[in-house]
């Protein structure tokens, strides 16, 4: 009881996908992993500006394929492509393999779990309340057609002596049905008094279980007949 685990780790394969995909044997695969590790670390310290969400990693072979998911596309890929460039120059040095990368904007980063924490965690920088920006946050989300958002923030809040959690919800987030669309983020704060965590749930809907193909008929008044 009491236990709690990643909302994305827990719904892999049920509606969640890999962030990396390969296959390797045991030899190489250590060191798959450490790279996969050190490239997600240069990208989001080059593009700590660009509202970055997500890196996916694909291998086949000799060839890297990376995709990164933001909602500054053109920030990534900078004035003519120059900055793309250079990322793929440093890419290709530290893996020694042919990289692809493709860059998909995020439609609606308002309702984005990790870029909402990010968003909140830049007001706390800037030394604004907490709860007004938590609050801003959560009925943003809402507007832009989220079912529930929570939002956590741990730590000195507002600089006070005692660390303490506050957090806010509204709508509905079912962390225990893994049909439930749940987008998670996380990100820390560094402000004056110390590390401060945020911790954001956001819920996109559910995936409805599907009918069979008699339960259909029944609905829609038909029959099936004896084969």
């Amino acid at each position: 009881m009491g236990q709690k685990t990643n909302p994305i780790g827990l719904r892999t394969a049920v509606t969640k996908d890999w962030a990396s995909k390969w296959y390797s044997d045991k030899k190489d695969f250590a060191a798959f992993m450490a790279e996969d590790r050190a490239i997600r670390d240069l990208l989001y310290g080059k593009l700590e500006n660009a509202a970055v969400t997500k890196i996916l990693i694909e291998r086949a072979a000799q060839r890297v394929r990376i995709k990164i998911l933001t909602a500054r596309p053109g920030v990534v890929i900078g004035r003519r492509g120059a900055e793309i460039d250079v990322i793929k120059e440093e890419l290709g040095r530290m893996t020694k393999k042919e990289v692809y990368v493709d860059i998909q904007e995020i439609r609606q980063p308002e309702t984005d779990a990790q870029l909402v924490a990010e968003n909140v965690k830049m007001q706390l920088e800037r030394r604004i309340a907490y709860r007004r920006a938590m609050k801003r946050a959560v009925q943003t989300a809402m507007d832009f057609g989220a079912e529930g958002i929570r939002i956590r923030c741990a730590g000195r809040l507002n600089g006070g002596e005692i660390a303490r959690v506050e957090q806010y919800l509204e709508g509905r987030v079912p962390l225990h049905t893994l049909r439930a669309t749940i987008d998670y983020g996380f990100t820390e704060a560094k402000t004056k008094a110390g590390l401060l965590g945020i911790k954001c749930w956001i819920c996109k809907g559910e995936d409805q279980p599907g009918k069979s193909a008699e339960e259909e008929l029944i609905e829609t008044g038909g029959h099936m007949g004896k084969q």
